[in-house]
């Protein structure tokens, strides 16, 4: 490998390490805000405890999350100037506002008010302290809109002119930048994937805890007993609230993810080509489920193919024509010079179908979830329903045991379906840093050798490895732990009216009762 395949590998490993814990970050900032508004909301006292217990739970799992993605995403920014200093020093006037905010208003948003949130309880008063969580949650919005507003560049530069005098790019318009198409259709989509993994955790750590996992020390040894208990209720509540978000983010990434589709056809042909393998150019376009081809991928072996459908996924029309490699090469070579302007074709074919395909399994595995756990029937004791389809034959309580067992990690699949999904959009646009741009050979930094992107690398991924340990453990941890109540800030005195003689009266010593203010 020379030094430029190292340098990708090298940003391959931070990057898909990092979005490990960002999308985490994003959804469980949402949910945490989402049960506390609910237990601030609920008029019932049990269910109002319930939440809040649950609330500070998925709290502390936003809050180890949060810290480790800080970590590593501190590394993804130092790997701009390690290994690509000639892309950074080109374009650094077009992505210095992006990465400004996200540092300096993003994540002041989040890291501030997330201490604030989680030192708060007793100290700041009720609405106060639930606007900090929301806080918290839009600003890890915001982080990611302005993050993916610069790799959306890359996907489709906009905004920005060239210098002659200085040899360097430079930001045209903030407001271009940031209503680039790709970005507004790949930021939803990144958001619904997001909230896939997100729900995926809490769905693991609720229905580990309620159905498996120790019960809580107040919680009797009956099944019975168990399911009126509080906390196994509210773990139960976790648990469907991760099915529900799971699935919802599901048909969401789905939905977006055909906009992208079209986004990404018009912007960078080549792309929709690489995904399908089309070398082609064809009219009515049919979409691959499977293809086996020879070794360089240029003749199919074996294929089942949907007729008509890829044209419909990439323009809308049944009908329409979809570019193909060979065409598009021909083009690009016209256009650009001599050159291989087509990415590595199996990979980018596997990885988005490895990307859909284990993305929808996830939800699959959500659904399933909230139809055996319906009106708080117990998944292990499966019983006859009103559809012959769903009978016991489908569901056997061995299966239902196994599956329940094998719950906990649910969280690879989207976050596996998520990382294939970058490792296409990135390698796909190959051999472009920045379409139509700036090739990727061309943004390695001047003078680095092999040995030192080979020893860097190395550095990356044993500290990476001891970072992965830490979160687990911490992670581990909080779910075995029985639920907790937050602090309560104590009660303001009660005035009797003649403040000045209630007061002489009462013992600056006596104990006041800490009334619960949620």
């Amino acid at each position: 490998m020379d030094v430029v395949d190292i340098t990708r590998l090298q940003f391959a490993v931070v990057t898909i390490y990092h979005y490990l814990f960002v999308p985490l970050s994003i959804s469980l900032a949402s949910l945490t805000a989402g049960l506390q508004t609910a237990s601030v909301l609920t008029r019932d006292p049990e269910r109002a405890q319930r939440l809040r217990r649950s609330t500070l739970l998925v709290g502390k799992l936003l809050l180890v999350t949060f810290a480790v993605g800080v970590v590593t995403g501190l590394v993804q920014e130092f790997q701009f100037g390690m290994g690509w200093s000639a892309f950074a020093r080109f374009y650094g006037d077009v992505f210095g506002p992006t990465l400004a905010i996200e540092g300096m208003l993003a994540f002041f948003l989040e890291a501030t008010f997330l201490g604030l949130w989680f030192f708060g309880w007793d100290r700041l008063p009720r609405l106060v302290h639930l606007a900090t969580i929301w806080v918290v949650a839009i600003g890890t919005l915001i982080s990611a809109y302005v993050i993916l507003g610069a790799n959306s560049f890359m996907q489709h530069p906009v905004a920005y002119q060239l210098d002659p005098s200085t040899g360097r790019a430079h930001l045209s318009s903030f407001t271009e930048l940031m209503t680039n198409p790709v970005l507004f259709a790949t930021f939803p989509h990144t958001i619904a994937g997001a909230a896939m993994l997100g729900g995926a955790l809490l769905l693991s750590v609720g229905s580990w805890r309620r159905w498996i996992g120790p019960a809580p020390a107040g919680a009797a040894g009956s099944p019975e007993a168990r399911a009126v208990d509080p906390d196994q209720r509210a773990f139960a509540g976790i648990a469907r609230l991760g099915a529900w978000t799971t699935v919802a983010g599901g048909l969401a990434t789905a939905l977006t993810g055909d906009t992208l589709g079209k986004v990404m056809t018009s912007v960078q042909p080549m792309k929709m080509a690489a995904a399908e393998a089309l070398y082609t150019t064809t009219t009515g376009a049919p979409f691959s489920l499977l293809t086996i081809g020879n070794l360089d991928g240029s003749r199919p072996i074996f294929s089942l193919d949907l007729p008509y459908l890829l044209s419909f996924l990439a323009t809308g029309e049944f009908h329409s024509t979809v570019q193909g490699i060979d065409d598009l090469q021909a083009q690009y070579s016209q256009q650009f010079g001599p050159g291989d302007y087509a990415p590595v074709i199996p990979l980018a074919y596997w990885s988005f179908r490895a990307m859909i395909t284990i993305g929808l399994l996830a939800a699959l595995v959500a659904g399933v979830y909230l139809w055996l756990t319906r009106k708080g029937l117990d998944p292990r004791e499966p019983r006859a329903s009103a559809l012959p389809f769903m009978s016991q034959r489908l569901f056997p309580r061995p299966l239902v045991q196994l599956s329940l067992r094998m719950l906990p990690t649910l969280p690879l699949l989207p976050a596996a379906a998520g990382t294939a999904g970058w490792v296409f959009t990135e390698t796909a646009r190959q051999p472009w840093l920045a379409f139509g741009l700036t090739l990727t050979k061309d943004g390695v930094s001047p003078g680095l050798t092999a040995g030192e992107a080979w020893l860097s690398l190395a550095a990356f991924t044993a500290v990476y490895g001891v970072l992965a340990v830490v979160w687990l453990r911490l992670v581990k941890h909080l779910v075995a732990q029985d639920l907790t109540d937050p602090p309560v800030r104590p009660a303001p005195p009660a005035s009797t009216g003649d403040d000045d003689e209630g007061a002489s009266e009462a013992s600056p010593a006596a104990p006041r009762a800490a009334v619960p203010s949620y």
